[in-house]
């Protein structure tokens, strides 16, 4: 039997062949199924509370108004919702925009699309914007660590993923200048992450202006992946956008799209809200895939979405929050771990003393701690797997939590 095919038999006791799309042989595992292969038969210490610190899973409560909001608004679910989603969501998104970066409201028309959340979005955008028909195969660069979406999507889109590793030693940055001209001459998609998980490092403006260069050069469309934008530390110093920084270099916004949500921002998760924004030529092809593919937000999502949108109160006490546990916790962790504060996001993303892989075990066996290893969020790529001895720990759980999880850590004895 040919790869990829399926034998079936039909309700007349036919026999028949139904080809699978041979691209899904090529995805790998998800880190946390990996992680509970890795776990399979390891029985953690029963004598100390779990703590799961390696899933960047929001754990602090949802705002009243957004629950209130999504309540009042349950009428909406006897009325089909359109893809483009109602005109006061996408104005409220607009003028987010517009007060968050200090830039000219985007068209709200044109230049934005609700989406359930950033990840069904960015997995989508490669299906719409590549073009599988060029002689050669298409590439998509991603960073290495990254969001396995992006690998995902590029496959599932007909393309090769192009890993850029970002080291310590680079400061986390993705290095454009080492990429041959003959990738960025294949290169349909960018897909950048800013703050970056898991290093939370923010892209500068001279990045972005390198970046949006060989854009101008190579005709590639860049995807900003910038969900987690605002977990940040200092109130007056929110990251750099790409929407932002591309009105400061006095761009428009051809071939950028930025993917945001409003999962970290305020604790929703599970209410699947986000949106797109930026090139209205792309968006508008992309609202009308989008249109087939099905996936128009909930009246009630909306609603409650607007909610959010136009308050910024709970997400100030939401940094505060998260703030708070970056100044207990790292204090301790940096007494044995090699282990600094990001630029934005939730994460640490510490270097081991051994094996990324055997600190987890040892982490989970002996002090009932899950985090993740570096090198299941990363690919080997140019002679490396830059996620190698480091692991992502997710400050999400609540303080005493995070600060129970430092003390052990920092008490451990490695055998």
């Amino acid at each position: 039997m040919n790869k990829g095919l399926l034998t079936l038999v039909d309700c007349h006791g036919l026999i028949y062949n139904s080809g699978m799309n041979e691209n899904l042989d090529k995805l790998q595992p998800y880190p946390f199924q990996r992680l509970r292969d890795l776990f399979h038969g390891i029985t953690p210490n029963q004598q100390l509370k779990p703590i799961n610190l390696s899933i960047g899973e929001p754990k602090h409560e949802t705002p009243s108004l957004i629950k209130n909001a999504l309540v009042d608004h349950l009428s909406g679910l006897s009325t089909y919702p359109t893809t483009a989603g109602i005109p006061e969501l996408r104005q409220t998104i607009a003028a987010w925009i517009a007060r968050r970066y200090q830039i000219h409201a985007p068209d709200a028309e044109k230049a934005i699309i609700p989406v359930n959340g950033s990840r069904e979005a960015l997995f989508a955008f490669a299906q719409a914007l590549i073009n599988p028909t060029c002689p050669q195969t298409p590439i998509v660069i991603c960073p290495n660590p990254f969001y396995q979406i992006y690998e995902g999507a590029a496959f599932l889109a007909g393309a090769e993923p192009y890993f850029l590793n970002t080291l310590p030693e680079n400061n986390h940055a993705m290095d454009f200048a080492s990429v041959p001209e003959s990738i960025w001459l294949r290169t349909q998609l960018v897909y950048v992450c800013s703050p970056g998980n898991p290093s939370g490092k923010v892209m500068s403006l001279e990045q972005w202006k390198e970046l949006f260069t060989l854009s101008d050069q190579y005709g590639f469309t860049i995807a900003a992946d910038e969900c987690y934008s605002e977990i940040y530390f200092e109130e007056k110093l929110p990251p750099l956008g790409a929407l932002q920084a591309a009105r400061m270099l006095g761009r428009d916004f051809t071939r950028l799209v930025v993917f945001s949500s409003l999962s970290k921002r305020s604790n929703v998760p599970g209410m699947r809200s986000g949106f797109v924004a930026g090139d209205s030529k792309i968006l508008e092809k992309f609202l009308i895939y989008r249109t087939y593919h099905g996936c128009a937000m909930s009246p009630a999502i909306q609603h409650a979405s607007i909610a959010a949108w136009n308050d910024e109160a709970h997400v100030v006490e939401n940094r505060r929050l998260y703030a708070e546990k970056f100044q207990r916790v790292l204090p301790m962790l940096q007494d044995v771990l090699n282990v600094q504060r990001p630029d934005a996001a939730f994460y640490l993303w510490a270097r081991t003393p051994i094996s990324d892989r055997e600190y987890a075990i040892k982490l989970y066996r002996d002090l009932n701690i899950t985090v993740l290893p570096g090198s299941y969020l990363a690919r080997d790529a140019h002679g490396t797997n830059p996620g190698k001895n480091f692991i992502r720990m997710a400050l999400v759980a609540p303080l005493e939590e995070c600060i129970e999880a430092a003390k052990r850590i920092n008490n451990y004895v490695l055998d």
